[in-house]
Parts: C-alpha cells; sequence; structure tokens
C-alpha cells in the first residue's frame, strides 16, 4: 500500500510517465519522491543519499535528477572545506556532463561547458584551476556550440582568462586581440539577437499598449540580457587596458600588413580598433582603410573611407560616403546601428540637424535603442544658448532635451538610470515656475528655431 500511495504522488508530481519507469524499478520511484520532498523542504543534506540512489540507478528516470541535484551539490559545496569540498565540485562538474548526456534535449554542450567554466574560475583556488584550463574549457564552447555559449559571464571569464595568460607569459598580444575580437562580435551577435526580440514589444508600448502577462515578463528578461551584454562589452575594454594602445598597435599591425592586405577579416579587426582607440593620425591606418575597401567594398569600408575624408577636410564628400555605409547596409538591425554610428560621428563635426536625422533612423528601425535618444537629448543641451532668442527661450531647449531623455529611459532599461539623472539635469536648467510666472507663459507654445527647428508647449502652472 505505501508503494503503491508512493507511485500516484509520483505520477502528480512528475507526470504518469512514471508508472512505466515504476514498473521497471519501483525503488527508484520510492527514492525519488523522497529526495524531492526534502528538496523541496530545504532539507538537503537528507536529500543527497536517496538522490544518489536514484541517480547512480536510474539515471534516465528524470531530469529532476539534474536540476534537483545540482541545487543538493552546491549545498554540500558550501559546507564542506579541503578535499571533500573539492570531490563535490568536480562531482558536480560530473553531474552536469550526465545531464547533458542523459537530456540532451533539456541541456546543450555550450551551456554546460559555460557553467563549469565559470565554476572553475570561481573556485579556482581551491580546486588549483590555471587559467589556461579554464580557457580550454570555454573555447571547447566557443568552438563546439557557439550557438549555446551565450552566458554573458562565461563569455567575459573566456576572454579574461586569455588576458591572464598573457600577463603570464605564457601567449602573446595577438593571442589578445584575436580572442578580444572573437568575443565582442559574439556578444554583438547576441545583443541583435535580443534586439529583434524586444523591438516589437517596445513598438507596441509605444502604440499606446500596455504589456502584460508573459510579454511583460519577455521585455524584462530581454532588457536584462542587454545590460549584462552591455556591462561585460566595458568589462572588455577595461580589461584589454593599456594593450590595445596605439604604440602597441602600429607596429604589431605594420609588421603583420603585407600578409593581410587581402585579409578581409583581418583587415576589418585593424581598422576597427585603430578607430576606436583613435590611431587615425598614423599613416598606417590610411594604408590600411584603402587595403579594406579594396579587398571588399561594403557599408563597413564606406564608414571608415568617409572618416578619412573628414580628417581631410573633404565634409561634402565624407558625407556622400556616410549616406552610402547607411544605405549599403541591409540587416535591419545591422542599418540602425550603422545609422547610430553615423550619427554619432556626425554629432562629434557638430552637424547635429544630420546627425538627429540618423539617430531616428536608427530608431525608427530600432526602437529599444535608447541609447539614440540621449544623444539627440544632448545636442539639444549642447544647443540651448544657440536656438532661442530670449533667455527664457533658450531655457526651453531643456525641456525638450528632458522629453528626449525621458524617451530613452522608458524604452530602453539599460541607459535608464543615466537618462534620469540628464533628465534631473534638464529640468533643473529649464524656466522654473516662478520664471513661467514672471513671464506670462504659462501654457504658450514656443518655437524654438535653428537647426532644432521644434515647438516646446510651457507647463500650466
Amino acid at each position: 500500500m505505501k508503494t503503491r500511495i508512493i507511485l500516484v504522488v509520483a505520477a502528480l508530481m512528475f507526470g504518469a510517465n512514471f508508472q512505466g519507469f515504476a514498473q521497471q524499478d519501483e525503488e527508484c520511484v520510492t527514492n525519488l519522491s523522497i529526495f524531492t520532498d526534502y528538496y523541496k523542504s530545504k532539507r538537503f543534506d537528507e536529500a543527497y543519499e536517496p538522490w544518489m540512489q536514484v541517480r547512480n540507478k536510474c539515471p534516465k528516470f528524470h531530469a529532476a535528477i539534474y536540476s534537483y541535484g545540482e541545487k543538493i551539490l552546491k549545498h554540500k559545496i558550501d559546507n564542506s572545506t579541503g578535499a571533500e569540498k573539492v570531490a563535490y565540485l568536480n562531482d558536480l562538474m560530473k553531474l552536469w556532463d550526465e545531464a547533458l548526456l542523459n537530456f540532451p534535449s533539456k541541456y546543450t554542450k555550450g551551456g554546460v561547458l559555460s557553467d563549469k567554466g565559470q565554476l572553475m574560475y570561481d573556485q579556482k583556488d581551491v580546486l588549483g584551476a590555471t587559467n589556461k584550463q579554464i580557457y580550454d574549457v570555454l573555447d571547447k564552447a566557443y568552438n563546439e556550440d557557439i550557438d549555446n555559449f551565450t552566458h554573458p559571464r562565461a563569455l567575459y571569464i573566456y576572454f579574461s582568462s586569455m588576458v591572464d595568460m598573457y600577463e603570464a607569459g605564457e601567449v602573446d598580444v595577438q593571442s589578445v586581440f584575436n580572442a578580444y575580437d572573437d568575443v565582442s562580435e559574439k556578444i554583438n551577435k547576441e545583443i541583435d539577437n535580443y534586439t529583434e526580440k524586444l523591438n516589437p514589444l517596445v513598438q507596441r508600448e509605444e502604440a499606446g499598449e500596455t504589456l502584460g502577462g508573459k510579454d511583460l515578463q519577455y521585455k524584462d528578461s530581454y532588457t536584462s540580457y542587454l545590460e549584462n551584454y552591455n556591462t561585460i562589452s566595458g568589462s572588455m575594454d577595461t580589461k584589454l587596458g593599456q594593450l590595445a594602445n596605439c604604440e602597441n598597435l602600429i607596429p604589431l599591425y605594420q609588421k603583420d600588413f603585407e600578409a593581410n592586405k587581402s585579409n578581409t577579416e583581418w583587415l576589418q579587426r585593424a581598422v576597427s580598433r585603430m578607430y576606436n582607440k583613435e590611431c587615425t593620425t598614423d599613416p598606417l591606418y590610411t594604408t590600411l582603410v584603402k587595403a579594406y575597401d579594396a579587398a571588399t567594398p561594403s557599408a563597413d569600408t564606406k564608414y571608415f573611407v568617409a572618416d578619412l575624408l573628414f580628417s581631410q577636410g573633404k565634409t561634402t564628400e565624407g558625407n556622400k560616403y556616410l549616406d552610402e555605409a547607411y544605405e549599403l547596409e541591409t540587416n535591419p538591425i545591422k542599418k540602425a546601428k550603422r545609422a547610430y554610428e553615423i550619427g554619432k560621428s556626425l554629432r562629434k563635426k557638430g552637424q547635429y540637424g544630420k546627425a538627429r536625422t540618423y539617430f531616428q533612423n536608427a530608431l525608427r528601425l530600432s526602437p529599444s535603442m535608447g541609447r539614440a535618444h540621449l544623444e539627440i537629448a544632448q545636442m539639444y543641451n549642447a544647443s540651448a544658448n544657440d536656438c532661442g532668442d530670449t533667455v527664457f527661450n533658450k531655457r526651453a531647449v531643456y525641456w525638450l532635451a528632458a522629453d528626449e531623455a525621458r524617451k530613452a529611459a522608458k524604452v530602453d532599461g539599460s541607459v535608464a538610470s543615466y537618462a534620469n539623472q540628464l533628465i534631473a539635469n534638464y529640468e533643473a536648467k529649464a524656466p522654473s515656475r516662478q520664471d513661467i510666472f514672471t513671464q506670462n507663459m504659462a501654457g504658450k507654445t514656443i518655437n524654438i528655431g535653428c537647426w532644432i527647428g521644434l515647438s516646446v508647449k510651457v507647463p500650466n502652472l
């Protein structure tokens, strides 16, 4: 009778398919029920023995063996020391291998290797893991299952371990740059992926719809991933530090140029790095850009050629190349990013009107790109003294800047904190209630001139 009750409970908890397993091994069903009860009441030590019996005897019984078992082993790890702790750590990695073998529909090689790499990194001193051992595990994830090698922290550790190996004299600086480029491209791919998922939800909100249920959960999840990927991108730049300065880059690329002058990937990475590190005044940069454009003309190459033309004072011709760079891009997400980069380039050159057009193009293609709203807000802020005919009207421009920053906070959680700081700053510089009353401007509409060309309604008192 007791066994029958356990079978019924197990079937209710895990599905009727347990009846079939029960006919093969009632002991596994019994132990599964026992360790599950202990697990749910957080009595992990009591859960350990019956869990191990199911794990060893019926490894394909149910995925709970692995999902619950992970938590049981982590409890053991947290409450042990010395050789015992090492044994539990190694067993956790073994458990992940078993999960992948027995439930391949629920686990992936990239995911398992990511977990292993992070565990080895976190328990480096306990396990005695070397930087190369950690790197090799994650390198296997990158090379054998890159589609499922997506965990932001695992990607960072993958790159960070390479830098640590360089600092220990185990690899050369080019290996570090290659790892940086590989991981950066993977991160950008994941950012594009989550941006594509987020954009329709933002568009629906922009249209006045209130998201609820799973849609709201999805939006929060996508936003969280984007925040994490952006964070580790910044952390990678910090980790790379002074290795990627002009003093190191120029002789390195000079040495390797002849062997790679037709290698599109090498040229793209070299040009991008020298551009990002502002090594653009060296003649080598011009040589690299020309070779890159000759090897594979593209939206990318036209953007860099435009930069060269701007540096030579050829603004009109440079603008034509920027327009061409934008038009050549066909992928909507990449086109939005290209528009954003062009907008930033034009903003630096003081071409605010044209820059705003590109930022708006970026937002049309990717509505969740809050940083484009921030760029517009900051251009409004910088133009306040130039685009009003009275002191009051000049300060009214800050309302436009605040509104644009508010849009950024609404559509992009990853920039919300910074956007809110800007909003507070702009609103503090806008006309006060006392100013509105004194000037008798409440509710009136002000036309803002120069490149802005917009109107703003003064708040009612």
